[in-house]
């Protein structure tokens, strides 16, 4: 009998940093809510049964035969990524074409992870070929179908296109994210350079997963696995970021600002009087950082208020009280001290700035395909300007392939002349990813 290694329940923490100081009239609250979660990692390859199930679609569509190092390169990061799969994790694959089929194990079900199904899948893999077009909601179709026959808590898709999706229509696409939307997560890669950023990274947003592009298919197999490590380290899912407001305070808005920029405003379901859910996805041993502002009624100086309490939240599966993991509080208080209600907490202004900073790279971009060389540079130099002052040195390092930086710290660049296509794609999927505030 196979040996199961009980993982010790995470811990949550919650910690909220603000600047509760407010100039007579002001209204306007912002905090930033730091989320940790520790403690709670398996340090064996063992899981316990029935904890995890996984879903690998791959793009089986003729243009990964072009050239075809792109679908071997497929073929052995799927590998690469089943080896990596605990012992007791469900798993499936698929290919994925105009249409979804089932390559491993086949008939609606799910494996579960050993030596012998491992070796099983990746012989399965052989059967891998090109051919056909691309309708990725048919994929997430068939795995959330795949997905939702297990009583897994942390549901997972591994997502890899080369292309467009051009036999769907973008609307039917849009109807299957949302449908998807809280029945498991995916990360998404877009590989070569033919695929569209927008939609490897809408996917990604609307699941809670991640995004990036793989330039070279020889790289496949290291982002495969590092992927399904980190699918691995999940250990509670379905966690909600619950805030609630006193009469006359409204949520203006609620932004995953680290590890990279997610707005979750839209997403918020009322749970509730004055109290509403965000949802957060699957946690294992990491920390995330959310802003969050809310609107509070005026009030005269010297009054204080509770304008928001900050809760992390996990659903009871039997449908009872969900569980308050962690909480924090978010204060107003009205001065007349200049100084104090104008003052800019550290962690607002740096995850500010990373939001501006994902926005201009989004919109110099923009720009420059639209030949707008002006409003790209005056963008794309904004961008600089701030990468260097958050020290965010990986984008920074992005932005140089892009522009000629004259003076960084003024935002002075040159549009390159040329620039290649893996470049601007990596600058575009990446832009979101944003650097923590640096201790002191």
């Amino acid at each position: 009998m196979a040996n199961f290694a009980k993982p010790s329940a995470p811990r949550f923490t919650a910690e909220v940093y603000q600047n509760e100081f407010l100039p007579m009239g002001g209204r306007d609250v912002h905090a930033i809510v730091t989320v940790t979660s520790t403690g709670g990692a398996i340090a064996t390859r063992a899981a316990l049964p029935g904890s995890a199930a996984v879903v690998i679609m791959v793009d089986c569509s003729g243009s990964m035969e072009y050239p075809p190092a792109k679908m071997e390169g497929a073929r052995q990061a799927t590998a690469t990524a089943v080896d990596a799969l605990r012992d007791g994790t469900s798993f499936a694959v698929i290919a994925g074409t105009h249409v979804a089929k089932e390559v491993y194990p086949g008939q609606g079900r799910l494996a579960v992870a050993d030596a012998a199904t491992r070796a099983q899948a990746k012989e399965a893999l052989g059967l891998l070929r090109s051919g056909g077009g691309t309708a990725i909601g048919t994929w997430l179709r068939l795995a959330d179908g795949l997905l939702r026959g297990s009583s897994a808590a942390i549901r997972h898709g591994i997502l890899l296109t080369d292309g467009r999706n051009e036999h769907e229509e973008p609307e039917r696409l849009r109807a299957t994210l949302d449908a998807c939307a809280g029945r498991f997560t995916c990360d998404a890669r877009g590989v070569g350079t033919d695929w569209e950023v927008k939609e490897v990274t809408g996917i990604a947003s609307a699941l809670l997963g991640t995004a990036d592009i793989v330039a070279d298919p020889a790289h496949l197999a290291g982002d495969f696995r590092h992927m399904m490590e980190e699918a691995m380290g999940k250990e509670v899912a379905d966690v909600s970021l619950r805030l609630w407001t006193p009469v006359g305070a409204e949520i203006r808005y609620v932004k995953q600002v680290a590890p990279t920029v997610l707005d979750l405003t839209d997403r918020r379901t009322e749970t509730g009087p004055r109290a509403g859910d965000y949802p957060t996805g699957s946690w294992g041993d990491e920390s995330r950082e959310y802003h969050v502002c809310v609107r509070v009624p005026e009030a005269g100086v010297g009054r204080e208020m509770l304008a928001a309490r900050v809760s992390l939240v996990l659903p009871d599966p039997a449908g009872q009280a969900p569980s308050v993991l962690a909480q924090g509080l978010v204060r107003a208080v009205w001065t007349d001290d200049l100084a104090a209600s104008t003052a800019i907490n550290p962690q607002v202004a740096h995850y500010t700035g990373q939001a501006e900073l994902a926005q201009a790279i989004q919109q110099g971009l923009e720009a420059r395909k639209l030949g707008d060389t002006g409003g790209a540079t005056a963008k794309l130099g904004r961008a600089v300007q701030l990468a260097v002052a958050s020290g965010n040195e990986d984008t920074a390092k992005l932005l140089a392939k892009v522009v000629d930086v004259v003076d960084a710290a003024a935002g002075t660049v040159r549009l390159k002349a040329k620039v290649a296509d893996a470049d601007e794609m990596t600058l575009e999927t990446r832009s979101t990813q944003t650097v923590r505030v640096k201790k002191t």
